[in-house]
């Protein structure tokens, strides 16, 4: 996490970390009662992990996608 923080910008942390992190704090606030704090935790961990990996495998299609349709 130090890593992550240190190394990006605050423009990157908040237009690629923000919304999957936000998404599964939400979530699992919401649904994650498992009356453990270290579960929860893990839980949401573990949804930020799926969420950030989806939310990038959808900006690097939508970026393929664009970049072709401006070339052609």
């Amino acid at each position: 996490m130090y890593t992550l923080l240190r190394n990006s910008s605050l423009t990157a942390l908040l237009s690629i970390q923000a919304p999957p992190m936000l998404i599964s704090f939400a979530l699992a606030s919401m649904f994650f009662k498992w009356k453990s704090f270290a579960l929860e935790c893990l839980g949401f961990l573990v949804l930020w992990f799926v969420l950030d990996a989806a939310y990038t495998a959808a900006r690097a299609a939508w970026a393929k996608r664009h970049s072709s349709a401006t070339r052609s």
